[in-house]
Order: structure tokens, then sequence, then C-alpha cells
């Protein structure tokens, strides 16, 4: 029952395509009149295919005339448009149950001028094994050369040796010579040679045409003492050279720069009443303008006229390009004109081979543009498109920049033209030396719009085309734009100096310092050298910014990269640190500099001094004070002190004034004697004893009163010892001092 449901609205589809069809198709049993599914929907398949091969396009008419569709084409549309499977196959076979020679023809034919030679194949084979199709020798001569023209040669060549014979199809010399030469522009001569060889073996006479196409398989790759054994194996068989042979033999010889046998074969030529046609005359013009030689390559160009013998297009052109090459332009200029006498056409390889000798010249500029109008004009593309580069180098080299830029502009309009970025770097370099950098800018606006410069086969900008054009952008506030340039570059591994160096400034200039310090990370990384200026502006941008802790962070770098910052840059980094709390921060910063020899600043260095003294950053701020003095640049004790004393900063002055007497420091004995009576006024007894023990030890006298009175207070506060010892000291120093010395200066 399930089966019969499937089937029934299968049977109505066919009803549907064949309204015809009688009635009592419904009414069957299904056993009867039943439809595989898989051929059903094949045939629904080819019929939509065949609709879709013969509707016309959206654009055409709306009741265009009906054009039956040929089958071969047809077929043909499904093959290319879908996998080969065995439903395909389906599909093929119910559009035409039997494959004929025409319908196999026309697929293989139409398969193959598509450059679809493996389709085909494919298709051969679906039709002589499942389709009854016996193959012919036509249908050889159509798929043999097709494979060898894609260069499916292993196919092709198992195709004339195993399945031509297995049809009884005798392989013909046209065929074999076509898969002959598809060995030689495969630059594979062993096989080329071997295929040859094998001819006579398999029943198939070998001819001119067979020769021909052997030697120029050999000669391709240089092999010109075998070529000269063929050929006369070929004289030996009996087998008439014509005039390809000799036309291959001489292009041949002077591919391999063997000028004299090629002039010996084209004597031969004559010797054996072949006429040598144009062809011949321009093989040997070329082979004389490729050994170099333009006297004899002149002799030969001449001696056509007198041969009755009429130049064309490619004879002119071979001796324009000789003479461009051998710096001979006026020559080739006059051959030029002499073809538009004539009227002979002037090709793309016409003014290939003129335009380099018009383009490296700049005396010859107008009329290289001139030549450039022509080729728009008759709407010709240049094979060879860097003579748009050439050109556009020379105008710009000559001053000429408005030429330079029109000669551009028309580059881009040519067909299939794609500018060389080489060429717009070349432009803008020449621009911005000109003074038209804004106009540079706009060629920029167009390179990076096409996006020509990330292709990966685009040569690399100069540097002299880049470095202009960014630092121009940069300093007229485009920055931005000038790193997007350059990160195109980038991926290109470019890594140059001056551009970096010109982002980080314009970017600090700009007030965007975080760019400025990406860039200057990446230089890091790829270990570019890096410009002190471009640290300094990084730095005043942080300090415009109000960012100081991001300022000493840029210092730092500045000084990683072997930098010595100025005093000045010292200076304001530390007082914005200063001026924003970050005391210790500034301290850091003023060891640095010191360590670096830099001893300007000293104002700003006591104002460090102090504000650590007075934070109870004692031990850092004697730390400094001594790296001061190591470094030549004594600090003035006396002012800290005083000021300390001032500020109430008694323990911290005592500590810096125990300092000083360890080391001996020049202080002027009013500043110790300051700083002992802070200390008495703030009872620090013990601390006044020990800096007055010291006092003496190095020979200094105080007042009897003041030692007296500070002896009382330590009996008082139980430091008895301490009032003997300081009694001893003074009685020791009475009787050395005399007693109108009371108060004499200590020397440090």
């Amino acid at each position: 029952m399930a089966r019969r449901h499937l089937a029934y609205p299968l049977r109505l589809s066919i009803l549907s395509r064949n309204p015809g069809a009688p009635a009592r198709s419904l009414c069957a049993s299904s056993s009867t009149h039943e439809v595989p599914v898989p051929a059903v929907e094949a045939q629904a398949e080819a019929e939509a295919a065949a609709k879709a091969a013969a509707s016309p396009s959206p654009s055409a008419p709306a009741n265009p005339p009906r054009r039956e569709e040929p089958l071969h084409e047809t077929v043909l549309h499904m093959i290319r448009r879908r996998p080969w499977t065995t439903r395909l196959e389906n599909s093929i076979r119910l559009l035409s149950p039997t494959l004929d020679a025409p319908l196999v023809h026309g697929v293989i034919s139409g398969a193959a001028s598509a450059g679809r030679a493996d389709l085909a194949l494919q298709f051969f084979r679906f039709a002589y094994r499942r389709g009854g199709f016996s193959p012919e020798g036509a249908t050889f001569a159509l798929l043999v050369p097709a494979l060898a023209s894609r260069r499916m040669l292993n196919h092709a060549r198992c195709l004339v040796l195993d399945t031509m014979p297995s049809f009884s199809v005798a392989p013909d010399e046209p065929t074999l010579a076509a898969l002959i030469s598809a060995y030689g522009r495969a630059a594979i001569p062993q096989e080329a040679v071997k295929l040859f060889r094998m001819m006579p073996n398999i029943g198939v006479p070998r001819t001119a045409l067979s020769y021909n196409a052997v030697l120029k398989a050999i000669l391709c790759r240089g092999r010109e003492a075998m070529a000269r054994r063929i050929y006369n194996a070929m004289i030996a068989d009996g087998v008439a050279p014509d005039v390809s042979t000799y036309n291959t033999l001489i292009w041949g010889f002077g591919l391999c720069k063997k000028m004299e046998t090629a002039v010996r074969v084209f004597g031969d030529m004559k010797g054996h009443g072949v006429t040598p046609d144009v062809t011949t005359y321009n093989t040997l013009l070329n082979a004389w303008v490729r050994a170099g030689d333009l006297e004899s390559a002149r002799k030969v160009f001449d001696e056509m006229a007198g041969e009755g013998t009429e130049r064309n297009s490619v004879s002119y052109n071979v001796m324009i390009k000789g003479y461009v090459e051998g710096n001979r332009v006026e020559e080739a200029v006059a051959l030029f004109a002499e073809m538009a006498e004539k009227g002979l056409r002037l090709s793309e390889k016409t003014f290939a081979a003129l335009m380099p000798g018009l383009c490296d010249d700049q005396g010859r500029v107008a009329e290289a543009r001139k030549a450039v109008d022509d080729m728009a004009e008759r709407r010709l593309t240049p094979k060879d498109k860097s003579v748009f580069l050439r050109l556009v180098t020379t105008l710009c080299k000559a001053g000429d920049l408005d030429g330079a830029l029109e000669v551009h502009w028309k580059s881009g309009q040519f067909k299939h033209v794609l500018v060389d970025p080489r060429q717009y770097g070349v432009l803008m370099e020449g621009l911005c030396a000109g003074g038209k950098c804004e106009t540079a800018i706009e060629v920029l606006d167009e390179l990076m719009e096409k996006g020509t410069l990330l292709s990966p086969k685009s040569p690399v900008l100069e540097a002299s085309a880049y470095n202009p054009v960014i630092e121009f952008l940069c300093s007229n506030g485009s920055t931005a734009k000038a790193e997007t340039f350059f990160r195109q570059l980038m991926k290109k591994g470019v890594d140059d100096k001056a551009a970096f160096n010109s982002l980080i400034r314009g970017h600090a200039k700009e007030g965007v310092p975080e760019a400025a310090q990406e860039i200057l990370a990446i230089m890091t990384r790829r270990e570019v050298p890096t410009d002190p200026e471009s640290h300094a502006l990084l730095v005043d941008s942080f300090l415009k910014k109000n960012e100081p802790a991001d300022a000493k962070t840029a210092l730092d770098s500045m000084m990683q990269q072997g930098h010595l910052p100025s005093p000045a840059l010292f200076k304001s980094v530390m007082e914005a640190l200063f001026n924003d709390g970050r005391v210790q921060t500034a301290s850091r910063v003023m060891k640095s500099m010191i360590e670096k020899g830099v001893t300007e600043n000293m104002d700003v260095a006591h104002k460090i001094l102090e504000a650590l003294f007075t934070r109870g950053h004692v031990e850092e701020a004697i730390g400094r004070v001594n790296l001061m003095v190591e470094n030549g640049c004594m600090p003035d004790l006396d002012k800290l002190l005083v000021g300390l004393c001032d500020n109430g900063r008694v323990m911290e002055a005592q500590k810096l004034a125990d300092f000083a007497l360890d080391r001996d420091f020049d202080v002027s004995f009013s500043t110790y004697d300051r700083v002992l009576e802070a200390l008495y006024a703030e009872e620090k007894t013990l601390p006044a004893y020990s800096m007055l023990c010291k006092i003496k030890n190095k020979g200094g006298v105080v007042s009897q009163k003041g030692c007296d009175d500070l002896m009382e207070s330590l009996k008082s506060e139980g430091y008895s010892k301490q009032a003997d010892i300081l009694s001893r000291i003074l009685a020791e120093n009475a009787q050395s001092t005399p007693k109108r010395g009371r108060r004499v200066a200590m020397g440090a």
C-alpha cells in the first residue's frame, strides 16, 4: 500500500507533462504502470535543463521568436553546471537515448572551446561505455588536440596508443603531430622524440608535418645537435622539407644563437628550390636582432624589398625593437613613421617596441605622449605595462609634472591595465618635490582606493616616494590618514625610521600621545631606531594633557632607547610630577637625571629633597643627597637644614646634620647651632647630646652655658652616664682651648 501511495503522485506528474495521455493511466494497477523514481527525476531534470538552455535572457523582448536549442548545446549546458553523477548520465540518456556522432562531436568541440577538455574526455568515455557510441577517426581528431592544448598529455597519449587501436581506428599523422607539438610546449622533448620514432611502428607515415613538429619541440629546449640529426634523417628518408621546416630550423638555431647555422639553412632553402616567404625573413630578422647584430638585420630587412617580399608589420616591429634595444631610437622612430606612411597596422607590439626608447629620453617625451594618445585613440593596450611608469618617471625628472599627471590619468583608462604602484610613488615624489603636495595627496587617495598596494604581487614603494607624503600629512593635521597609508606599507615589510618618527611627531602635535606611544611600541618590537626629537614631542604631549605619569613613562622609554633628554625636559617632567603630588616619582626622575650627568635644575632638586624629608622619606632623601655629592653637584645643606627646622621637622634635620657630620660636609656652625636650638626647644635631649658629642669630636666649640643646661637636662631625665661623658669631654676641651675662643667655626 505504501508503494502505491508513492507511485500515485508520480503518475500524476507524468500525466501533467502529457495532457493527451488517456485517463485509464490513473486507474491502472500500480504494479503494471509504475515508473521508477530515479528515471522520472532524471527526466524532469533533463527537461528543466533544456528549458534553461533555450530560455531567453531577462533583457529579451516580451515575445521573442522561439529558437530551437541544438541538442549538443543542451547537453553541454548540463555537464558544465552539474557534477558528473549517475543522475546526470540518466538525464543525458533521456534527452537522447542514442548518442550519435554529430551529438558527441558537438559536445566535445563545445567543451574544448570553453577550455574544459576534462569534460570533453568525461563525456567521450560515457558515450562509448554507456551510450553505445562507436568512436571514429574524426572523434579522436577533435579530442586529442583538445587534451594536448590543456596539457593533459598522458590522457591524450593513452587515447592514441590504446583507445584508438581498441576501436580499430588507425592514428593519423595530424593527431600525432598535435601531440608531439604539445610535448614540445610542455618542455618534454624526449617524449616528443619517442612518439615521433614510434610512428612507423604503428603504421603512420612521417611527412613534413610530423618532422616540423618534432624539430620545433626539440629546438624549444636548445637541442640543436639533435635537430641537425633529425633534419639529415628527413633528407635521407626522402621527405622534402617545406617552408615551415626551414622557418622552424632558422627560428631554433637563432634561439640558440647559432647564426652561422641559421644562415646556412637559409641558403639551403634557396638551393632546394623553396622560396622564402615573409615569415622566413621575419624569423631571420628576429634571430639577428636577438644576437645583437643590427647591421646584418638591416641587410635582411632591405633584401626583402629586393626579393619581392612585401615587408609587413611584424618586420617593422622586429627592427624597431632591435633599434630601441641598441639605443638607436632615431632609426626606430623613422621606421615607425614609415609604417604609418605605408598604411601598415600599428599594433600593441609596435608601440611596445617603440615606447621604451621614447620614455627613457627626456628629449622625446612629447613624442612619447603623442604615442600614448595614438594608443588611446586606436584602443590599443600596450603589452608592456611598464611604459607608463617609465614615461611618468621621465616627465617627473624633466619637471613636467602636469604632463606626468596627464599620462598617469590616461594610463588608468586603458583596458586591462593595472597601474603599477611604483608609478604612484614616482608621481607623489615628483609632486612633493615640486611643491604640489596637495595634488600628491589626491594621487595617494586614488592609490589607497584602488587597493593595488595590498596586492601580493605589487612591488614595494621606495622610501623617497612615501616619506614626503607622510611628512606632509603629519605636519598638516592628517596623521591618522598617514598612519593608515603606512600600515599598508608595513604589511609589505616596510620598517622606515623616518616614517615612524613622522607619525610619532604628528600624533604628538595633534594631542594624541596614546597613538604616538603605540607607534613607538611597534618601533621597539621591530627594533627600529628612534629619534630623540620624537620622544621629546611625545613627552611634551603628555605634559600638555596633564598626564605626568605617562610623561615619565615616555621619558624612561626615551632613555632606554639610548637618548639623553635635555635638562629642560627633565625639569618639565619633575615639576609636573611634583605639582601632581608624586614626589617619590619625581625623585626617581631626579635620580635618573643626575646619573646621566645632568647637573642643572638644582632648584627643583632642592624642592624635591625638602618634600622627601617633610613627608618622612628620610632614607631616600639622604640617598639622593649622597648621589648628588658623588656626581659633583653639592646641594645647599645649610638652606635645607634651616628650612627643615623652620617647618618643625627637627628630627629629620638632626638626621641630615648627623649625615653631614659623618661625611665632613661643608656646613656652617651657625646651621648646626640652629639645629641644636631646635632640638633643645623640642626637648630632644639624647639626639642633642649625640649631635653635640660629634661636634666636640670634630673640634667644634659651643657655649658653656648651653652645655651646662644640656647636662642638667640629662641628669633630670636619668641619663647620668651621658651627663658624665659630656662633662669629661667639655673638661678635656677646656684644657686645650683658650678662654677667649668660646665660639669658633667648625671645619668640615
